[in-house]
């Protein structure tokens, strides 16, 4: 037996028992891929020839994530495994969905319905490899290929397209021409599908070690047109794609695409929004996208890096190389330290101990003086130290009564 990989090692009495029943197993798709790759191996896949219902009699524990595409997964020894029957599709109406589905004995019928070659790759128990269609040649050449017709496979499932791109991007490869050809033609269809399945592509296209080559190609076929937002800014994503800098988190990637495509900080929610994006997710990029704008013109000020908050500076920092300035990580971790408070939760005084110590009622001027006192913590007015924070409050509310 060659040596696999632990994480097909874990996966391998499963599909000894399924082979053990009678029937034929294999190993499939991204992790055959990344195993010639030699990159990390996320989920590992399996095909069988084996029926759903077959399947769930090998197995004591299944559960139904897909049966009626031919989806079970296993539970085995503490992890889940999708085990995936030998298909056939037939036609495609709405460019997303197979009207139906037909379940085969045949692995290279199976492998024939796949994406692009680099995807069509099998691995048996003994870990000898089945290429029906060259995708070992198209790895060791480095280019995405349709498998078969680019074209059926762009109207079986429009999505493709973007993943042609963001697997450019993603293993930093070329793109073979006919393949491109047929996205330039077809692109159009990316329209018929969920803005959720789009934009995780993009972001994986946008992490990818070969982002540059990836988002010109997306641009290139005109995909970024039939994307929330985009049409109107290719000269933005052309800009966006000769930067060299890698960059690490998806909100690290929506920052530097809105100061790209000169998106004011005022309309980053609703353009992320249109990419259905969390509130999280978009509250983080307007922080960083604030916090970027600032960095740009000078290095980190007290309030900044406390608006800002440690993770968003860091991600900041480490994005700022790419425009001609040096990042200052231990610089800027020291200051962040230095911070008299680093959260308004840090404060000695809450809004009720103002409340008794003014002898006031609740009021518009109640979050007037947090804010002040924030402020004067900060720049190390006053120490944050309950009573002295008092004291300066009594004075200030004084001096707003006089005026």
């Amino acid at each position: 037996m060659r040596k696999l990989d632990s994480e097909f090692m874990k996966a391998l009495p499963v599909i000894q028992k399924i082979q053990e029943a009678g029937y034929e197993a294999y190993f499939v798709g991204g992790s055959v891929r990344d195993r010639i790759l030699k990159k990390p191996i996320a989920d590992v896949d399996i095909a069988t020839s084996a029926f759903p219902m077959e399947v769930k009699e090998i197995f004591p524990r299944t559960v139904d994530v897909g049966i009626e595409h031919g989806t079970v997964m296993v539970l085995f020894e503490g992890e889940g495994y999708e085990v995936t029957t030998f298909r056939t599709e037939s036609t495609y109406q709405d460019y997303r969905r197979p009207d139906a589905v037909t379940f085969v004995r045949s692995l290279e019928e199976d492998l024939k319905r796949r994406d692009f070659t680099v995807n069509a790759l099998a691995m048996n128990s003994e870990g000898e490899l089945i290429d029906y269609f060259g995708g070992l040649k198209d790895i060791e050449k480095k280019v995405i290929k349709a498998v078969g017709s680019a074209s059926e496979r762009f109207h079986e499932d429009a999505l493709r397209m973007m993943r042609g791109v963001r697997f450019v991007s993603q293993l930093n490869f070329s793109m073979e021409t006919k393949t491109e050809l047929a996205i330039n033609e077809h692109h159009a269809l990316l329209e018929k599908i969920a803005v959720e399945r789009i934009q995780v592509e993009f972001v994986k296209l946008l992490l990818g070690q070969g982002r540059q080559i990836g988002l010109r190609k997306m641009i290139e076929t005109e995909l970024y047109q039939f994307c929330p937002g985009l049409a109107s800014k290719k000269a933005g994503l052309t800009s966006f794609a000769t930067l060299e800098t890698h960059l690490g988190t998806a909100t690290s990637a929506w920052t530097l695409l809105t100061y790209f495509i000169e998106l004011p900080v005022a309309e980053i929610e609703l353009f992320l929004r249109n990419w259905k994006c969390s509130k999280k997710e978009i509250k983080h990029v307007i922080k960083e996208r604030i916090a970027f704008d600032q960095r740009l013109d000078s290095f980190w000020t007290k309030e900044g890096l406390y608006q800002a908050g440690l993770e968003i500076a860091l991600e900041v920092e480490a994005l700022i190389e790419g425009f001609q300035q040096e990042s200052h990580l231990k610089t800027l971790q020291e200051l962040y330290e230095d911070l008299p408070i680093k959260d308004r939760q840090e404060m000695q005084v809450s809004g009720s101990d103002l409340i008794t110590a003014l002898k006031r009622p609740a009021g518009p001027w109640l979050g007037e003086l947090l804010a002040n006192i924030e402020q004067q913590l900060l720049i190390g007015a006053i120490p944050n130290q309950k009573q002295a924070i008092l004291e300066w409050a009594l004075v200030a509310d004084k001096g707003e009564d006089a005026l």
